[in-house]
């Protein structure tokens, strides 16, 4: 006899080997399937009933203990760059880096999945990024970016939330209609261009899990996922335009550098060389 699922249970699938562990968004009871999303992957996946099991509760503990430790370790080393480089800073122009102050990149962030946004926002916070979050379902983007870039005017954007290469027996890798959302991220990249071509002065990054890495791209995006059609961390995107909104606007951003930052690494994510949207100013006013 099957488990008894709910929508918000925690699972894993049999089939996987319970590698990736997923959260019910819905369940079908007539063909006994459900949609599942990846707790920290940017991942949506349909798995029958049959195929689902409950992990133990310490590997759930365990799971959730190695996601929290990669993230913190990865705002650490932020923090230890942006140190290096206020020390530098002093050492070209003589003053100390209190006289300065600093004003990065805007962010606007489109998340389909409004968990993983909560988790953005709080990882923008903590590393003190200017960012507004939008939930705007994938579907949606593309209808809603124009007025949202109107609305509030970011340097960057980003436009993300789930997504999923689907098997099909030609595997075919160009074809937009075998991704469960990369035909909107392309679509919403498109509309974004139109409001702003320039790729210096609107920095875009688009897409998820196994997304069209080829096709985003295309349509205009700076920086896009997934080259390998892997799986991407949730936090990636945040991780991915620190580096461009803390990047002087009098340089190009380190493409190796800045894909280093985020977790999933050169296999999830990629892009074009772009310049940054860091702006240092002097004096500090004392008020």
């Amino acid at each position: 006899m099957r488990d008894l699922f709910h929508v918000g249970d925690t699972v894993g699938r049999k089939s996987y080997g319970m590698d990736i562990l997923f959260k019910i968004v819905e369940i079908n009871e007539e063909k006994q399937t459900a949609v599942l999303k990846g707790l920290d992957m940017r991942l949506i996946a349909d798995a029958s009933l049959d195929d689902l099991a409950y992990p133990d509760p310490q590997e759930v503990q365990k799971y959730r203990t190695r996601y929290d430790k990669v993230q913190k370790e990865c705002i650490r080393k932020i923090y230890r760059r942006r140190s290096m480089e206020r020390e530098q800073l002093r050492g070209l122009s003589g003053r100390a880096p209190e006289e300065f102050f600093e004003m990065p990149g805007k962010i606007l962030h489109l998340d389909g999945d409004r968990d993983y946004l909560e988790e953005c926002m709080n990882a923008y916070k903590a590393l003190q990024l200017d960012a507004v979050g939008e939930y705007v379902p994938e579907k949606e983007q593309p209808v809603q970016v124009w007025n949202l870039l109107h609305q509030h005017r970011p340097d960057i954007l980003i436009m993300t939330g789930h997504d999923a290469y689907l098997k099909n027996p030609e595997r075919n890798f160009q074809d937009l209609k075998y991704y469960r959302h990369s035909r909107y991220f392309v679509e919403a990249v498109r509309k974004a261009r139109q409001y702003e071509p320039g790729k210096d002065d609107l920095v875009i990054f688009a897409g998820a899990c196994q997304s069209h890495y080829e096709a985003l791209l295309a349509a205009g995006a700076n920086f896009a996922s997934s080259p390998q059609r892997v799986l991407i961390h949730a936090l990636d995107p945040v991780f991915l335009v620190e580096k461009v909104a803390y990047t002087s606007i009098n340089e190009s951003v380190n493409i190796f550098e800045v894909i280093k930052h985020t977790i999933t690494g050169l296999d999830g994510i990629g892009g074009l060389e772009t310049r940054g949207k860091f702006r240092l100013g002097l004096p500090k006013s004392p008020y």
